[in-house]
């Protein structure tokens, strides 16, 4: 196994009570049996699957839904299998390593690169939390009928409240995280039983692709909301420093776990966006709505077409998912700074800094759809940035050492950072006023 450093220790990660750490060792070495073996790992892929369905994820698949119906139902898919592979190489890498995705850019890079690339990741960072922030803000509003500067010192309070949870250990904030997860998952089973969808609609567009007009520009948004750079760094991270394997079968049986944390999280993240669009295509584009995309419109569209029920069901999930992303994202943020350039403030500080934009979007009324569109495209922009220097150090042996990737893994990577890299600047094509006969 690659030799493990001592790593920089992230107060949104590393200085924590390691609660489990005992736990995880006793499974490593075969003394847990069947559920309590896997409990212990479970947890780092439900705070990164928090990202996979923030507000930014309701406006993309919104738009979707309400412009092309079930059509677009096969980008969701693929993208969140897409998401399942790439986490599980940033949980890989911080298994193998020791170290999370930012500090090994930071020893392998030049700092001609390092600085540039700290400095594209904080401008993500700052999109990502704008785009959170000003989601939960909207749910507090529409819930409880409230002006949206009083909703956001609420989501203020409330996420300065979830980071205090650290102090207490990685495990209560694990938690909470994961019954947000679960209450935004439930409300979108509910909507889905309150609409009624066409479980043979789903079934075809799920998996069949479809091109059509205009359908690029929104594919290309979907993908840069579903696979988020931010949470790309934090899951090296996660795992980095949680719990150590002792020796190569260590390291292959804390990977195991790990797969099985991804693959029980990640999946249902999916589910969620699937049920998102879904919900926009019986509700919005059978109706004729094929140009809501703006959250507020979708909530007050709601109550006439499926009832009070829907919509208010509509605005609980958004509080949860963007008070949970939005911690989700000053973690993030924290990993991101101390591990390019090795610099760390307060937690509580980086939470202030990052909710200025959010608050001078919010007291200017600038519209909330441009405002999640615009941090989308940004997040598209930057996420190659991430990807290929993953799929770079993973396929190093030197640093790996028994997780390295196998040659079809490797494969699989460029291939994946291709498509991310050529729909994006797609994206950012038809953004910045370019088309393209026939797509755009």
């Amino acid at each position: 196994m690659s030799a493990r450093g001592d790593p920089v220790a992230v107060p949104a990660v590393s200085a924590v009570v390691r609660e489990a750490d005992s736990a995880g060792q006793e499974a490593l070495e075969g003394h847990r049996r069947g559920l309590r073996r896997v409990l212990p790992f479970i947890g780092p892929a439900f705070i990164a699957c928090v990202a996979y369905i923030d507000p930014g994820n309701f406006a993309t698949n919104i738009a979707g839904g309400a412009q092309f119906g079930y059509n677009l139902l096969w980008v969701v898919v693929y993208a969140n299998l897409m998401a399942i592979f790439i986490q599980t190489l940033s949980a890989k890498l911080g298994i193998a390593t020791g170290r999370n995705l930012p500090e090994l850019m930071r020893e392998h890079f030049s700092p001609r690169i390092v600085i540039p690339l700290w400095i594209v990741a904080e401008i993500m960072a700052m999109a990502t939390d704008l785009a959170e922030f000003v989601g939960a803000a909207l749910g507090f509003n529409l819930l409880f009928h409230i002006p949206l500067l009083v909703a956001a010192v609420l989501t203020a309070i409330s996420t300065f409240a979830m980071l205090h949870l650290q102090s207490r250990g990685f495990r209560p904030l694990e938690a909470l995280i994961a019954v947000l997860v679960l209450a935004v998952a439930l409300c979108y089973v509910v909507e889905l039983f309150i609409g009624k969808p066409s479980l043979h609609q789903i079934a075809i567009h799920a998996f069949v692709p479809f091109v059509g007009n205009g359908s690029i520009l929104l594919s290309a948004g979907i993908l840069g909301a579903t696979v988020m750079p931010h949470v790309v760094y934090l899951h090296s991270a996660l795992l980095a420093d949680r719990i150590r394997p002792r020796d190569d079968v260590h390291a292959r049986r804390l990977y195991h776990f790990t797969v099985i944390d991804v693959l029980v999280a990640m999946p249902l993240a999916g589910l969620v966006n699937g049920g998102m669009l879904v919900m926009a295509a019986i509700t919005f584009h059978q109706h004729g709505l094929t140009s809501i995309s703006d959250l507020t419109e979708a909530y007050k569209t709601l109550t006439p077409l499926l009832g009070q029920a829907a919509a208010t069901i509509f605005a609980v999930s958004l509080l949860a998912s963007g008070l949970s992303s939005s911690t989700v994202g000053t973690m993030a943020g924290q990993v991101i700074m101390q591990g390019f350039v090795g610099f760390k403030i307060p937690l509580w500080l980086r939470r202030t800094i990052t909710m200025v934009p959010s608050f001078v979007v919010i007291s200017l009324n600038l519209p909330t759809a441009t405002t999640l569109v615009v941090s989308q495209v940004v997040l598209s922009l930057v996420l190659g940035f991430a990807v290929v220097p993953l799929i770079m150090f993973t396929q190093r042996r030197d640093m790996m050492g028994v997780l390295v990737n196998h040659r079809i893994t490797t494969i699989i990577g460029w291939g994946c950072a291709g498509i991310i890299v050529l729909l994006n600047v797609f994206l950012i094509f038809e953004t910045l006023g370019g088309s393209v006969p026939g797509l755009s």
